[in-house]
């Protein structure tokens, strides 16, 4: 074949002039690729599925469709004209040290293979603990490139991987990784490629005879932590904020404003009650009313509240009123009137009921006399309150039947003396949160959990404070809630009204110890002395209690059971995962996280010496999603159908790893992301409660082998403690309905007792306060037919088959 076009013939003059024009740009570009010199030409990849792969448009100084992120340290992000190909490349770079990234989300299909590959150009890149300068899949630590340090001419990288179950991902040109690095580094030209995938045509089989390890029911636990909205406005029924009084009235921190003049109220700092100075109201005596009120209050027709309030003066001051008011007319309230005060601290008890439902109710406390009253403490709550606790939130509590409760923190604890939650609760210290906003009012103290756990049916699970705390505080505690009366620390929890031990079996020394966030936080190799210390103290005052250590995947979660085995019965995990772009991704990460624990621990197992003949399992005591804006308080976030698939995939995957994960603490309980919400008056359960609930009361415990590729579905199936119900778990987390090609061995079946199921319109339905649910469990009727079993997009559902 002539590579001369028709009609220009080889010998033809033009012909000799093209042929040489054609050797000399042969013999140029020799010189160029001999030299070293790049080629300029930017041509598409086959197959890309990057957009803006080689950052050539550019919006607001910012890559198109990339941002900017900083994991940790400061770094600078720059579009530079430093570029392997076309005009521009994107550039990181950091003095003190970083871990940041450009980063784009791509959709990709799910067990899909692919190739990721770019191009990267460094200077000085020195690790300050970080691995270099890669790229990344974003999540997924095992999906990474080859990472480059010091310096380097622009250099390709390239990693071929498998999506499994990622219909999305977050591509990293990442700076640092796992650590932070210093100096400059260049991004051009990155590519993902498609290569090869398979059609996924879901089937399962169940093998009914043959079970695998029982399921501890402390995988169903629960966290509280005195934070946001958990506790108090949460669980806790108190209607008043800062009821003690710990910010000035009338400032802009307090919830408490002046009645009348405006410096009528004073804090005296010397007639204290509560550990703080208290507002003393100074009257003029010429007969106006002073004193001081809350509004906000949110009050029902009908309902009847009750309150005290600790009081003291002089004579001149009454009569004192104390008013709940619910509108601007003379009779929209009710008053109960002082007649007698007294100059040393009192408490009169009063009860309301309302005439008018609203949102701003107020509790005023007003004088029209003469000298001055103080006001101590202040309390009001609706009268049906189940011993101080709100009982619409009791009733979910006890539906979502918990085993155990795990408390009182969280970074909340390290800066916690149990101390400040013993005894009449008006004269408990309320203290400035030691981790979190606000205000720790010390209401809910160790007796108030230990009513708590007994409304609700569960057992207690106490941290004990290892940060600024000592081992002399934590035996203390161990003695006050287990010891005998006649114990120094017993004998004290008898004279606050509970003469017999709680006999509190959990107990974890710290928490989060390894995280410089953490109160106390310190080297490995001097908290693991701590550790024992502690441990060696607690047991000496109850050597029946489950100790639980402190861990974390990785250096930490290590050299704890390799120095403190002899010293711990259970070792603690936490993780949570953000909304990830794409709903197998989102959905996935969260059995991905668990099943990351579980085989970690398992090669601790078979690498530490120390665990030989130990059986250390796992406490996973905070997991959870933790994203987007806080609607219910600090922490206070909104959870969708969505985040009801992922943590029943989730749970399907505690089954999976029963022989080696013992307890798990769903983190939070009540409105901090919360398997509850509440307003002031109601409570509902929020999508993921539902799906707690559901398996809990409804799921077997004893699971069985299954195989095959159910994927995108997640199964699960395990036996009743009764031995003839088998309960079948499915999980969509599609927008389609998937066919199940479902065979189950073994198993003779007699009926379907009943099918249960959670779904929704969209998946970001969600359950309000005072709104119907858009997600809810049902049950339904249809056909079972396991050989083609329809599954409906987006949707949780649980089969009880009877057996023969």
């Amino acid at each position: 074949m002539s590579f001369f076009p028709h009609g220009l013939g080889k010998n033809s003059e033009d012909g000799k002039k093209l042929k040489i024009a054609l050797i000399a740009f042969l013999i140029i570009g020799s010189w160029l690729v001999e030299a070293g010199a790049p080629l300029r030409a930017q041509t598409r990849p086959k197959e890309q599925l990057i957009q803006n792969y080689s950052f050539e448009e550019v919006r607001n100084e910012r890559p198109a469709g990339w941002r900017p992120v900083t994991y940790q340290g400061e770094a600078k992000f720059e579009v530079d004209e430093v570029a392997r190909t076309g005009k521009r490349s994107v550039k990181i770079s950091s003095e003190k040290g970083a871990d940041a990234s450009w980063s784009v989300v791509v959709r990709v299909k799910p067990f899909s293979k692919y190739r990721l590959s770019g191009w990267i150009k460094t200077r000085e890149i020195k690790s300050i603990g970080g691995k270099g300068v890669l790229f990344n899949i974003h999540g997924i630590e095992r999906l990474q490139t080859q990472a480059l340090t010091g310096t380097n001419d622009w250099t390709r990288v390239e990693l071929v991987f498998d999506t499994e179950l990622n219909d999305a991902l977050q591509v990293n040109c990442l700076f640092g990784g796992w650590g932070k690095v210093t100096g400059e580094a260049w991004f051009d030209d990155i590519t993902l490629e498609f290569l090869s995938g398979r059609t996924l045509k879901p089937q399962a089989t169940i093998y009914a005879d043959q079970k695998l390890t029982p399921v501890s029911k402390y995988i169903y636990g629960q966290f509280i932590e005195h934070l946001g909205r958990c506790i108090y406005q949460g669980i806790w029924a108190e209607m008043l904020e800062d009821r003690k009084f710990y910010y000035p009235v009338g400032t802009a921190e307090s919830p408490w404003k002046i009645s009348g003049q405006p410096h009528s109220v004073h804090m005296n700092p010397l007639l204290i009650y509560a550990g703080v100075p208290v507002p003393e109201i100074r009257l003029r005596g010429d007969g106006q009313p002073a004193g001081l009120y809350q509004e906000g209050l949110a009050l029902q027709t009908g309902r009847k509240y009750n309150g005290r309030i600790v009081l003291a003066g002089d004579p001149g001051v009454v009569p004192v009123e104390v008013r709940l008011v619910w509108g601007d007319g003379e009779n929209d309230r009710q008053v109960f009137t002082i007649e007698k005060i007294k100059p040393d601290y009192e408490k009169y008890y009063f009860s309301f009921t309302a005439g008018k439902t609203t949102d701003n109710g107020r509790l005023e406390i007003v004088s029209s006399g003469s000298e001055a009253f103080r006001v101590a403490a202040v309390s009001l709550m609706p009268a049906d309150n189940l011993e101080g606790f709100r009982p619409e939130v009791i009733k979910l509590l006890r539906e979502l039947n918990s085993p155990v409760y795990r408390w009182p923190g969280g970074n909340f604890v390290s800066g916690y003396n149990w101390k400040d939650g013993i005894g009449d609760p008006d004269r408990r210290p309320p203290r400035k949160n030691p981790a979190w906003e606000g205000i720790e009012l010390n209401d809910v103290g160790i007796h108030e959990f230990m009513t708590f756990c007994r409304l609700v049916g569960a057992e207690p699970y106490i941290t004990v404070n290892s940060g600024q705390g000592n081992e002399t505080l934590a035996a203390e505690e161990v003695e006050y809630v287990n010891g005998s009366a006649e114990t120094p620390m017993g004998k004290w929890r008898a004279q606050n009204g509970h003469p017999e031990p709680f006999s509190c079996r959990f107990w974890s020394i710290g928490n989060e110890m390894y995280g410089d966030w953490q109160l106390g936080h310190m080297p490995l190799k001097d908290y693991v002395k701590r550790h024992n210390r502690f441990a060696q103290v607690m047991k000496a005052k109850d050597p029946s209690i489950i100790l639980i250590g402190v861990g974390a995947v990785g250096e930490w979660s290590e050299g704890m059971l390799r120095n403190c085995s002899e010293h711990m019965d259970l070792i603690s995990e936490h993780f949570y995962v953000q909304e990830r772009p794409g709903l197998l991704s989102h959905v996935y990460q969260v059995p991905r996280a668990i099943r990351r624990i579980a085989e970690a621990h398992r090669r601790y197992r078979k690498t530490i010496p120390e665990l030989k003949g130990k059986n250390i399992r796992i406490a996973l005591d905070e997991w959870n999603y933790w994203y987007g804006p806080y609607i219910y308080g600090e922490l206070g976030t909104q959870y969708f159908l969505k985040d009801a698939l992922g943590i029943a995939a989730g749970l399907h995957e505690y089954y999976r790893q029963a022989d080696i994960i013992y307890m798990a603490n769903y983190a939070q309980t009540v409105n901090v992301i919360g398997a509850i919400k509440t307003s002031k008056t109601e409570a509902v359960f929020d999508t993921t409660g539902l799906v707690l609930k559901l398996y809990r009361n409804e799921f077997g415990t004893i699971p069985v082998k299954i195989s095959g590729q159910p994927e995108p579905l997640d199964v699960m199936a395990a036996w009743k403690e009764d031995g003839k119900t088998l309960t079948i778990a499915l999980v969509n987390p599609t927008t389609e309905t998937q066919k199940l090609s479902l065979n189950i061995k073994n198993f003779p079946l007699a009926k379907v007792e009943k099918i249960l199921r959670i779904t929704g319109s969209n998946e970001k339905a969600c359950n309000v306060p005072g709104r119907a649910p858009e997600v809810k469990i049902e049950e339904i009727s249809e056909d079972f037919q396991p050989g083609r079993l329809a599954v409906p997009p987006l949707s949780i559902t649980l089969y009880h088959l009877k057996r023969k």
